[in-house]
This record gives C-alpha cells, sequence and structure tokens, in this order.
C-alpha cells in the first residue's frame, strides 16, 4: 500500500517524488541542528536512546537497526501502514529533542530540518546495511570495538 506525502509550500523539489511504501525498509539519517556533537554528551545520548528503543515512538513501523552519533542518527526501518515515512520522522525528531531539550534546559531546534532516506531494495543486503550502520563509531573512530559504543541496537542480537 502506496502512502502518499503531504506536500507543504517550501519543501525541498527533491522531496516531491518522495512516497511512502508500507512494508518497505528504509535507511533513514538525520543529522542535529547545525551538526553539533549534542550526543557526546553521555546523558543525554543515553536518555535519547532510551527514547529511540520505546516501540511506541514507531507505532506501526519496526526499527531494525540504529546508531546515534554525537551529530547524526541512522536507521532502518521498516515502513508499517498506519503513517507515511515524513510523519514518522516528525515524531521521532519532535519526541527526541523535546527529552534533548528538557535534559539540557534549553529551547530551540535539535535536529536539522531535513532527513535523507534511502528505500533499500531486495538485491541489496539489509543485513550488510546493518553493518555498515552500527560500524559508524569504528570508522569515526570513537571505539576500536563496536561492543563498546553504548548507543546503537539491532534486532538481530
Amino acid at each position: 500500500m502506496e502512502l502518499v506525502e503531504r506536500e507543504t509550500p517550501g519543501k525541498s523539489a527533491l522531496r516531491r517524488c518522495r512516497h511512502s511504501m508500507a512494508s518497505q525498509i528504509y535507511l533513514l539519517t538525520t543529522v542535529t541542528h547545525g551538526r553539533k556533537p549534542l550526543f557526546i554528551n553521555r546523558e543525554l545520548a543515553t536518555a535519547t536512546c532510551r527514547l529511540i528503543g520505546q516501540p511506541s515512538l514507531w507505532r506501526g513501523s519496526q526499527l531494525l537497526c540504529w546508531v546515534l552519533m554525537p551529530d547524526h542518527w541512522h536507521g532502518i526501518v521498516e515502513l508499517g501502514s498506519y503513517e507515511p515515512l515524513s510523519e514518522l520522522m516528525r515524531r521521532f525528531k519532535s519526541v527526541t529533542a523535546t527529552e534533548v531539550n528538557r535534559d539540557r534546559r534549553a529551547h530551540g531546534a535539535v535536529w536539522a530540518s531535513g532527513y535523507h532516506d534511502h528505500a533499500l531494495r531486495y538485491e541489496e543486503d539489509l543485513v550488510g546495511v546493518a553493518r555498515y550502520v552500527v560500524a559508524n563509531p569504528l570508522r569515526a573512530e570513537l571505539v576500536t570495538r563496536i561492543g563498546d559504543y553504548p548507543y546503537w541496537d539491532a534486532v538481530w542480537l
């Protein structure tokens, strides 16, 4: 079932062809506002991770894999039929931003306004893409073993 994205004035022309497909698996990326490394702060990262892991945040969709980096988040989500991808990402960013702002006693943007999505094709290796996602801390040289990085999860564990 195709979920049609609502277009609002001022959205990028690139988003005009964005479609949400129920049961489609998406690789998602969103960055912090101004690429500020907010999640270098252990308390903010831990609180945000607790929210990310809550099934209620994803409603009818399934979060398969994710990593929270100091200045961005990657996730692999199988979209449910409840809502389009744009609404899912709006809620993700809103809920996590509210928590981050409360914890740091601040107001304002936490996440940049957009996000990147890539619909995985059948021929793409889902587990390979998931390994790529969770290996982000290794590539960024934040840790030498992925098991040493606390801000990620995958359903395959």
